[in-house]
């Protein structure tokens, strides 16, 4: 007959936490933290007692005070009346606008230089690699400079569009100017408008209407709207995408694919169709009057030559990335595309650039960074982006420097982990799954 003993359990020893594998790493990262966090505390503590000897306090009340300087792009509302805050917002908006727009086309453009950089055409070939070689070698700052005075000195002015016999003519059915201080394109506009410029415009309206008198400007368009109709048309493509991925179960199943191509343009477009007529939207194109163009959307030099340095300049290093990338996939795949009978365009599109992807997309994102951080160099040529507004004169009227510099810190930090998290999850989407 046996007797079983229980094994005594072994007690907790201070010790064991440098000694004993199972906790030195926690005992590490925990003294790692509180030293750090000691730091950052004394840090802090030092810059507030030095702020009191010069006779400065730490605080952010002065983004409730007074701006007192106009911003001439903006996508809000704003007049010099408005807040410290109000500036630092339209400069905000202001930034994210040109980085999404140098993101899309340089991505494009990347793209095409990138493929073209690989085509057995020497005239093709080479001219791919004089764009790359050149934006690549050349400094940013030099491009944007050189496209903004470009702008300024060769396009017509206002005036040379006026008379029988015009020097110059607008474009695209009489909507869109080109002239030395801008392009200016057609502008949407709301009737139904939600908020307040909407509601003042519909009363001036209908007092205008009622006294006889001509009727006030087009309708406004708020930045709720827009935020309005972009919800929509992200949410009808999701529907579209969720359609193409119940046609591809489907075809998994069944072995035939039904159409999808109808629906996934009825749910993308009717939505958001129906949700600007909802809102009353208007067309509003651009018109001579005076010496100057009225209506429509002012898009400025500064902001067609910062966007379109930032997007030709980093295109140029998205296309070494495309061509990168289009190298590392093995040869085998294209000749077995062929051999299937695929045509050239459809097996870069269809198989060699899927796989590429998780090559491009890592570095791809560091790009996009870049391109972000590099908007800043918007000052060189008047462009009021975040740089100019909270990280310039809001801290040369207000003296708060180290205030001002922390939220612009704090801004192009947040702005550059939501890329990076964005990028990321449509990297782990494209990247190789493992059976």
């Amino acid at each position: 007959m046996s007797a079983s003993t229980d094994v005594p359990k072994e007690s907790f020893r201070l010790s064991q936490l440098i000694y004993d594998t199972r906790y030195r790493s926690i005992t590490i990262q925990v003294i790692a933290l509180v030293l750090l966090i000691g730091a950052l505390w004394w840090l802090i503590n030092n810059t507030v007692q030095n702020l009191e000897t010069l006779g400065k306090d730490f605080d952010f009340g002065f983004l409730t005070q007074p701006a007192g300087y106009d911003i001439n792009q903006r996508l809000i509302e704003y007049t010099s009346q408005s807040t410290h805050g109000r500036a630092a917002i339209v400069g905000i908006l202001n930034t994210m606008l040109v980085a999404i727009l140098g993101c899309a086309l340089a991505t494009v453009l990347g793209v095409i230089a990138g493929v073209l950089r690989l085509s057995k055409n020497w005239l093709v070939n080479n001219l791919m690699a004089v764009y790359v070689e050149g934006f690549r070698n050349v400094p940013l700052l030099l491009w944007i400079i050189l496209i903004f005075a470009v702008m300024t000195e060769s396009m017509p002015r206002p005036s040379d569009f006026r008379g029988d016999e015009p020097e110059a003519t607008m474009f695209l059915g009489d909507s869109v100017a080109v002239t030395n201080r801008g392009v200016y394109i057609p502008r949407i506009g709301f009737e139904n408008s939600i908020g307040p410029a909407g509601a003042t415009w519909r009363e001036e309206s209908t007092a205008a209407i009622e006294a006889g008198e001509e009727e006030p400007a087009e309708p406004p368009s708020s930045l709720v709207d827009w935020l309005i109709v972009l919800g929509v048309l992200g949410a009808s493509i999701y529907g579209a995408r969720w359609n193409t991925r119940r046609a591809n179960a489907a075809q998994e199943a069944t072995g035939e694919r039904p159409t999808t191509w109808h629906v996934n343009l009825a749910l993308i477009v009717l939505p958001t169709l129906a949700v600007m007529i909802a809102l009353g939207a208007t067309v509003a194109q651009p018109y001579l009057r005076g010496f100057n163009f009225a209506e429509g959307i002012h898009l400025r030099n500064s902001l067609i030559a910062l966007w379109l340095a930032l997007s030709l300049y980093t295109g140029a290093f998205i296309a070494e990335i495309v061509r990168a990338g289009i190298l590392a996939v093995s040869k085998g795949q294209t000749e077995a595309a062929n051999a299937l009978g695929l045509r050239p365009g459809r097996t870069m599109s269809l198989v060699i650039l899927p796989q590429a992807l998780r090559v491009i997309i890592p570095p791809l994102i560091s790009q996009y960074l870049n391109l972000t951080k590099n908007s800043s160099l918007a000052i060189a040529v008047g462009y009021m982006d975040v740089r100019s507004t909270l990280g310039g004169i809001t801290i040369n009227q207000t003296g708060k420097e180290l205030e001002g510099m922390l939220l612009l810190g704090l801004f192009y930090l947040v702005l550059s982990l939501a890329i990076s998290a964005l990028m990321n999850v449509y990297n782990n989407s494209v990247k190789l799954k493992e059976r």
